[in-house]
């Protein structure tokens, strides 16, 4: 193994964000391309939001994704592994107010007594005069002798890091050299909380050096913590890591993507029947370029080409038709019995919702695949595509079996004529190419156009509009269920003839 250390560290507070499988996926690529460690860690000290239910989706979404971590909890509440544990921040409280107390030793910090009121009434006063929010450093200088009496008057401290006047700069992996000033970081920033609970700028350095993290690789929106983060480093006397911030994932109109204008939770992709391998090949390519035309590639195959240097610096548009195309594209990789086993949950999902009236056996969800797989943009679609197959009674509005160019005198005559073509093809015989002709045949000699024709006879036995190939379907249907249903929608299109 290499020196290269990179973790993951998300918050229990909500389901797998989108951003933060994105991030987690460039870390792991990053670490088994130089044959590092990645680590997973919890960020859990916010006790309010954190659950253990958000903790099991976000480790049950990146084991989905085939993201695997080589430090950290092996399940929501279960055991670490590794030498740097305990990976959950919680159980690391004696570590930040060890760090805490040496800060304050050093003067490098110091308590702070400042009340909300006051707080408020600064932020007030800075609002008015228009200039940005920032500690005045009221309790900065404060005297023991001022301490104590502060104390005397119950006021809980708050620890406030000292920020030193100055520039700081660094070379970020993905934007160059970047340098931010320390009079736009708001003034000395609070690290620990007046009950004691630590803040995340103070733990997250705390953290990353304890685990001896070698690469920092995380989102845009952290580039302007990243100069608090390198001050306390300093402070604490640990070697900077390597800063890598990634690019925003923008909506298609350049927004930032957010749970209030888009979907980003993981599972709601799952849900819909996006596969592992399509979500994964998508994810990289949102800020990372191959170098080549290339777009669909396997894990692996990403792995042994992912670097920082082809990380873009502008955001990244997330394009959800991109997504089902190259989804489609791994359902067409997916060998028969594999692509039978995932559509068999979502076929299951038909059923329980009264959509269908059984679950096919995974035999015939196989016979039916040459069908499907081309027109398949998710696997939760495949009920709308063929979920007719499977319903004993199909119910059919007779006004929507009625083409918009005929009338339903029309209707009812072509469909009588189309049973009989189709009955005259023998049970044995019945395929496809057996029944195309004749259909067709009764289309030129009645003057109708063909394209009418099938339609009628799509809704008719389908109830639906858009299906995979007519004959392939009424073959799929079986003979005896195809007239029957043919039968059926006769009698409703000549109900509609005044």
């Amino acid at each position: 193994m290499s020196d290269i250390r990179v973790r993951i560290a998300p918050s229990p507070t909500g389901p797998l964000h989108i951003g933060t499988a994105r991030t987690a996926l460039f870390n792991v690529l990053f670490a088994r391309r130089h044959g590092g460690t990645f680590i997973l860690r919890l960020e859990d000290t916010d006790v309010a939001r954190s659950t253990l239910a958000f903790e099991a989706d976000i480790l049950a979404g990146l084991h989905w994704l085939g993201i695997t971590w080589d430090e950290g909890p092996d399940s929501a509440g279960g055991e670490d592994h590794g030498p740097y544990g305990p990976y959950r921040q919680m159980l690391r409280l004696a570590r930040y107010a060890e760090a805490a107390a040496d800060l304050l030793a050093r003067d490098l910090a110091y308590p702070c007594y400042c009340t909300p009121d006051e707080l408020d009434a600064d932020r007030r006063v800075q609002e008015a005069a228009k200039q940005p929010p920032r500690y005045v450093g009221r309790c900065a200088a404060l005297t023991p002798a001022e301490r104590e009496a502060r104390v005397a008057e119950g006021r809980a401290a708050a620890t406030r890091f000292r920020v030193a006047p100055g520039v700081i700069g660094f070379d970020d992996a993905v934007r160059g050299r970047v340098e931010i000033d320390t009079a736009n970081l708001g003034g000395d920033f609070v690290i620990v909380r007046g009950d004691g609970t630590p803040l995340y700028h103070f733990t997250v350095v705390v953290d990353d050096a304890a685990m001896r993290i070698s690469h920092v690789i995380r989102g845009e929106d952290h580039l302007s913590n990243t100069p608090k983060h390198i001050l306390l480093f300093r402070a604490l006397g640990h070697p900077e890591p390597v800063f890598a911030h990634l690019p925003l994932i923008l909506n298609p109109d350049r927004t930032k993507m957010s749970k209030r204008k888009s979907r980003t939770a993981i599972s709601d992709y799952i849900a819909q029947g996006f596969i592992r391998e399509a979500l994964v090949n998508y994810l990289a390519l949102l800020g990372w370029s191959t170098g080549s035309e290339e777009e669909i590639l396997s894990f692996d195959e990403i792995a042994s080409r992912f670097d920082l240097d082809h990380v873009q610096k502008g955001g990244a548009v997330f394009d959800p038709e991109r997504l089902e195309w190259i989804n489609g594209q791994w359902i067409r990789r997916l060998d028969d019995d594999d692509l039978a086993a995932r559509l068999g949950p979502f076929l299951e999902a038909e059923h329980a919702a009264g959509r269908i009236d059984r679950t096919p056996t995974a035999d015939e969800i196989r016979t039916v695949l040459p069908m499907i797989r081309e027109r398949l943009p998710t696997l939760g679609a495949v009920g709308d595509l063929i979920g007719f197959l499977w319903v004993d009674e199909l119910t059919v509005d007779p006004a929507t079996i009625v083409p918009k160019r005929w009338d339903a005198a029309t209707t009812a005559t072509a469909l009588a004529a189309a049973r009989q073509a189709i009955a005259a093809v023998g049970d044995v015989s019945f395929e496809s190419e057996e029944i195309e002709p004749p259909l067709r045949a009764l289309a030129e000699r009645r003057g109708w156009k063909a394209g009418d024709l099938f339609m009628a006879i799509r809704v008719a036995v389908t109830g639906r509009t858009a299906t995979p190939p007519l004959f392939d379907t009424l073959v799929a249907l079986g003979r005896d269920r195809a007239l029957a249903r043919l039968d059926a929608a006769v009698a409703g299109v000549v109900s509609l003839v005044g």
